[in-house]
């Protein structure tokens, strides 16, 4: 995709085109990672053509208090770990003092919720195993990759013999800065003018839970 082409129709659209330019991935051991909601929606389609294993790693942004939309940073979980990842560039830019009391109290509500998602997304369903395996981490798009961040140092830990975040959409900087966090970074589109990762579709309502569990169920 290009910035003179039209925007995706949808998620599956968006994932079917992803998996297109991931062909040279697919792999017996892959384990594709969607993160909730709307990143397992594409994750499907991905891990549908590729013949590799779907699972999901929850996330949840920490939001800035009275401005819960924007994250000052994100966890992440991989089975009982749960990891942290603070924007140091939202902090410092921020009208509020934000010390780490306040940013523990923020953290310890959103790990409440991300439990609870993950046993209500997992339905009973064990963690695929990821160490020595090559892992795919899918997103419908990044804005600020917070939640990304998070989720590659939980992925991290397990030891994945190769790490690949792979989106349909992005901002150009935040590639940038993944790359040299991970093996590779698969965009198919990363235009200069990004505003919002909407932009890259036409139909970009929100994912439910229960098409997230319906998508995780195959």
């Amino acid at each position: 995709m290009s910035a003179t082409t039209e925007p995706f129709a949808d998620r599956v659209e968006a994932g079917r085109a992803l998996a297109a330019r991931l062909v040279d991935h697919a792999d017996p051991a892959l384990v594709v990672l969607g993160l909730p909601r709307g990143g397992v929606v594409v994750a499907r389609e991905v891990a549908r053509a590729l013949g590799g294993a779907l699972d999901v790693v929850v996330v949840r942004k920490i939001g800035v208090p009275g401005q819960p939309e924007l994250a000052m940073g994100a966890i992440a979980a991989v089975d009982s770990d749960v990891e942290t990842v603070h924007d140091r560039r939202v902090l410092a830019h921020v009208d509020v003092d934000v010390d780490e009391e306040t940013f523990a109290r923020a953290r310890e509500q959103e790990v409440v919720e991300l439990r609870r998602r993950e046993a209500a997304y997992r339905q009973g369903r064990p963690v695929t195993p990821l160490a020595g395996r090559p892992v795919l981490v899918v997103d419908d798009g990044l804005a600020t990759g917070s939640t990304m961040r998070a989720a590659l140092t939980a992925v991290r830990r397990q030891g994945p013999s190769r790490l690949t975040v792979a989106v349909p959409v992005a901002s150009p900087q935040v590639c940038g800065q993944l790359a040299s966090e991970v093996d590779e970074v698969v965009c198919l589109w990363a235009p200069e003018a990004f505003s919002a990762v909407g932009q890259g579709y036409r139909d970009f309502r929100p994912t439910t839970d229960d098409e997230v569990r319906a998508a995780l169920a195959g």
